[in-house]
């Protein structure tokens, strides 16, 4: 899938709700991504239609009629996303250097062993 985060928008935490409903599983009506994240962040369906709909102004989401409700679909890959977002946090805290966000993380003991293992195992690949 492109890569559109050059493309569109920055998403919004709000935003963000929707989009995971969305890669978890779609094409979803608006209904249906209400049933995933209206209760646990008391909102109403105006409220995830109103979301959806700057998603689709933000090319991040596509709509298409099925009968008379539309059924959406994210056309931002989660980990298009997730890069995106990754780079503008490293760039915007980090002076766009990786190293120090790991020492950041590793000071606030943030790092498990699992974490560190993965790490690990990562590094030794990337070298390859």
């Amino acid at each position: 899938m492109a890569d559109n985060s050059d493309k569109s928008e920055r998403i919004s935490d709000a935003e963000h709700a929707v989009m995971e409903a969305l890669w978890q599983r779609s094409p979803l009506t608006a209904s249906q991504v209400c049933e995933d994240v209206c209760e646990t962040r008391d909102w109403s369906l105006a409220t995830v239609k109103t979301l959806l709909s700057r998603l689709v102004s933000k090319q991040a989401v596509a709509t298409r009629p099925d009968g008379r409700r539309f059924l959406y679909t994210p056309l931002l890959a989660r980990t298009d996303y997730a890069g995106s977002e990754s780079r503008r946090l490293v760039d915007r805290l980090f002076g766009g250097r990786a190293a120090p966000l790991f020492a950041q993380l590793a000071e606030s003991e943030a790092l498990t062993e699992n974490d560190l293992a993965e790490m690990e195992a990562l590094l030794r690949e990337l070298r390859k």
